[in-house]
């Protein structure tokens, strides 16, 4: 039996490797982020109304990033996008998304402000997952764009003359390296909804991340068979935006898995189309210098390169293997996690994102 002076001096000296590993990360995480901050873009001279969606972690980048790409920008309530877009008249509508909380005279909106001759253009972030109400949105815009390959043909068919394949991004001013407190810190973290995939995949790694600190957050999470298993770890319910950034960046691994596209599965993907882009919180994890784990899309390989500045995995048992080794070799995953970080700011930021979408659009 130890001692009470043995156990003090296992954990001081925890403690002590702990604080040293994250010093570390903290240090290379914040000299890569001075590093790495981009001259300001020229401005365009253009003038665009932004229509947003709601999103908390998109909508903010895309609004800063536009502020400094072109002349003039202003900002919207998609119940009154006609009436400003008249009293305003820009260049070009920019909406996001189109989905959720638009009015149900979204589509009538659209077609009035076309007639005044002003362009349109709608970036739909939710695709594959629901094109019940996206093949008859689309239609209604000058120009598409779509962050899922596998819906680009889908929308050409249906009339759209300009369909564009544009990846998402992230607002790096927000989803960035920061120092956490003690509460946010966790082996390995995973915050998403319980998709029928994801109950799938933590229910085969329950027995491996029970002895593990763990954060898991997000609802449903009681539809897995192991639920009792992992309940001490989970959050249920939605997670503020700003906390998911501190619990990224208080993990050692964050896992990603993309939700299924199956039809009928917590989806509204009436064509069952397959999902092969990624998904947006891929750049969101990688802009706060964590290692990711994530499943496959076919677009990955275009944004990250497996093996160098992000790891993937293909099933249960590889993802538990991954998580096992980068777990007991710190030197790896930093290095994994800070090339991630360096890639994402200086290819996927919203600033980025917007000059390809100014280029394309001719602004």
């Amino acid at each position: 039996m130890q001692t009470k002076e043995q156990r003090n001096a296992k954990a001081a000296a925890a403690g002590f490797a702990s604080g040293y590993e994250n010093g570390l990360r903290d240090g290379a995480c914040e000299y890569l982020y001075r590093l790495m901050q981009p001259a300001a873009p020229t401005k365009r001279d253009c003038c665009v109304l932004y229509i947003p969606q709601g999103f908390e972690g998109i909508d903010q980048g895309v609004i800063e990033a536009l502020r400094l790409i072109v002349r003039e920008v202003y900002v919207a309530d998609a119940a009154r996008m006609a009436e400003q877009a008249a009293l305003i008249r820009p260049d070009w509508v920019l909406v996001l998304n189109g989905l959720h909380v638009f009015p149900a005279n979204h589509l009538e909106q659209v077609d009035a402000v076309r007639s005044l001759g002003i362009r349109t253009a709608i970036w739909f972030a939710d695709d594959p997952y629901v094109t019940a109400d996206t093949m008859y949105i689309a239609p209604r815009y000058d120009v598409v764009l779509t962050h899922e390959l596998s819906t680009i043909q889908m929308y050409r068919e249906r009339g759209c003359a300009n369909v564009i394949y544009m990846p998402l991004a992230v607002d790096h001013n927000r989803f960035k390296p920061k120092k956490v407190e003690e509460r946010y810190r966790s082996d390995v973290c995973f915050i998403g909804q319980a998709f029928w995939n994801r109950v799938e995949m933590f229910d085969a790694l329950a027995p491996f991340l029970n002895t593990r600190k763990v954060f898991i957050a997000g609802g449903l999470w009681e539809r897995m068979k192991n639920f009792k298993t992992l309940q001490r770890f989970v959050r249920q319910g939605w997670l503020p935006v700003d906390d998911s950034i501190n619990y990224y960046n208080g993990a050692r691994i964050v896992i990603n898995l993309h939700r299924t596209t199956e039809v009928g599965k917590d989806n509204k993907n009436v064509l069952n189309l397959p999902g092969r882009s990624i998904n947006p919180r891929t750049y969101e994890i990688s802009a706060c210098g964590t290692l990711q784990l994530t499943d496959c899309r076919e677009d990955l390989t275009q944004y990250y390169t497996p093996g160098s500045d992000i790891e993937t995995y293909a099933d249960a048992a590889e993802l538990k293997a991954k998580l096992e080794y980068y777990l007991g070799h710190e030197n790896e995953r930093r290095s994994i996690a800070l090339r991630g970080l360096k890639r994402t700011l200086a290819e996927h930021t919203y600033v980025h994102r917007l000059q390809q979408i100014a280029e394309v659009l001719g602004w």
